[in-house]
């Protein structure tokens, strides 16, 4: 609905959300001040949700149907600007040649790309560190009618677990990555995305098909589009094609809310 003064507001389903957005520091709020006093849904970083025993509501996503509720980090369950990847990835399921695709989803969070992916018929394998995240992915799955689609539920870490995935031979026909920028492993180690990058690309191109198709997002970093292409460009070898770019979700006032950044790339 909009974005400035460090805020975002969105509409989701029944719910009019209001929260932080670093990135729309900058930029003034464009939508009259009527519209942001209509969300029922507010969060601050030093007071938390002004409602935090907000019931999970439900909204339609494309063929699906995810739950939502409030997180003590300020998220709902889904990242919208998620979507905008879709048509590509449902592209490249749909052109694989039978039978369907094997796709590696890592730090898949509550599961909106895995299920997206299972719908268009891929065969998915939905990695998170978090085990409440992976059940709250299932019960979306559940909620969409994908239940029964064969998706399997890891929990574990993305570094392990796709080095044990080389090590028994497995290899998959595309890989979907969405690594936060920082955060910490099982073992209470840091995690800065610009450092464990290379490790992580080079052990994704160990399990990948030799036509694997991939898709590296980043949200809030220093990295630019160009840095995602070419650090695939160096794990996985010469694609046929290779693209990047930011990632931002327009506004229906006009604002342009920035999110990221996105590369992908199809490999022979």
């Amino acid at each position: 609905m909009d974005a400035g003064d460090g805020r975002r507001l969105e509409r989701f389903g029944s719910r009019i959300v209001d929260r932080p957005a670093p990135s729309a520091a900058d930029e003034p709020r464009r939508a009259p001040r009527d519209a942001w006093a209509a969300a029922t849904l507010r969060f601050d970083r030093d007071a938390g949700w002004t409602d935090p025993e907000a019931q999970p509501w439900t909204i339609g996503v494309d063929t699906l149907t995810l739950e939502l509720r409030p997180t003590a980090a300020g998220q709902l369950g889904f990242f919208p600007e998620h979507t905008l990847a879709w048509p590509w990835l449902r592209e490249r399921v749909a052109s694989a040649a039978p039978p369907a695709p094997d796709v590696l989803h890592l730090f898949a969070y509550t599961g909106a790309t895995t299920l997206a992916l299972a719908a268009a018929g891929a065969r998915m394998t939905h990695v998170d560190s978090s085990r409440p995240a992976v059940a709250w992915a299932r019960r979306n799955a559940a909620l969409s009618g994908l239940a029964e689609h064969p998706i399997r539920w890891i929990v574990d870490d993305a570094l392990a677990f796709v080095r044990r995935e080389a090590r028994r031979g497995r290899r998959y026909s595309g890989l979907v990555l969405d690594p936060p920028t920082f955060g910490h492993g099982p073992s209470g180690a840091r995690w800065e995305l610009d450092e464990a990058l290379p490790d992580l690309l080079a052990a994704c191109a160990a399990v990948a098909e030799r036509d694997a198709f991939v898709l590296l997002t980043a949200h809030a970093t220093a990295l630019a589009p160009g840095d995602l292409a070419a650090a695939l460009e160096t794990a996985f070898g010469i694609p046929v094609e290779l693209e990047s770019e930011e990632v931002a979700l327009d506004a229906s006032s006009g604002a342009v809310l920035p999110l990221g950044v996105a590369a992908r790339m199809i490999r022979r």
